[in-house]
């Protein structure tokens, strides 16, 4: 689920509580745990309804002034299912942050993040892109992703997609502009498993490297 930015600032500062999306099918579960892009929020509840079920509180809920408001904002087909999401901020960071800032890993935990990143390799149309796209990271910390992309011949959306599986094992961290490795991702790069992965994806670093700019 996407939260904008008028969702996501008001479920955090508890301003909206409700959220209402149209979905062929739904794409959050109740009692599980959500990243907005400032933190993190439980999905209490979600059910079905119909715009008449819809009251005025709901609408205010969902930071609409009134119910034809909310109606005239949502998106997508009418004939849709319409789903009331109901929301929770949580406290704490975000666990891949936690993650992210580990600095040091023993060889097991090395040999693990190499065989998660061999698998996304094998089950990618791509063939082998993670060392790919790790070692253009490391080598442009903070470079917008349109130029990162473009240095391995993808396109933003997709390359901007990759990285967010990169970012779930907390291999790197997204900056206002670009990314850098974290410290995780740089334990993991200096690690002999990182070097038999990239090994056993011939041609993986090199495509990562940027070509001498003129």
């Amino acid at each position: 689920m996407q939260f904008e930015q008028r969702l996501r600032n008001g479920i955090h500062d508890g301003s909206i509580t409700l959220a209402f999306r149209r979905w062929r099918r739904a794409q959050v579960v109740a009692g599980r745990d959500y990243r907005t892009g400032v933190g993190m929020v439980r999905a209490e509840t979600v059910d079905i309804v119909t715009p008449d079920d819809i009251t005025p509180d709901d609408a205010r809920a969902a930071g609409h002034p009134d119910v034809a408001s909310l109606l005239s904002y949502l998106r997508g087909d009418p004939e849709l299912p319409l789903y009331r999401i109901r929301f929770r901020p949580l406290d704490g960071p975000d666990p891949r942050d936690k993650l992210a800032g580990t600095s040091a890993l023993t060889s097991s935990e090395a040999e693990e993040v190499a065989a998660r990143l061999a698998r996304m390799d094998a089950a990618s149309d791509r063939g082998p892109w993670t060392m790919a796209v790790l070692t253009q990271i490391a080598d442009r910390p903070g470079v917008v992703s349109t130029r990162l992309a473009d240095a391995i011949g993808w396109e933003r959306a997709d390359f901007k997609a990759h990285v967010r599986r990169l970012k779930a094992l907390g291999l790197t961290i997204s900056l206002d502009v670009g990314y850098r490795i974290s410290p995780r991702g740089a334990a993991f790069l200096a690690s002999p498993a990182a070097t038999g992965l990239a090994d056993a994806s011939p041609g993986a670093g090199a495509a990562a490297r940027p070509q001498p700019e003129t």
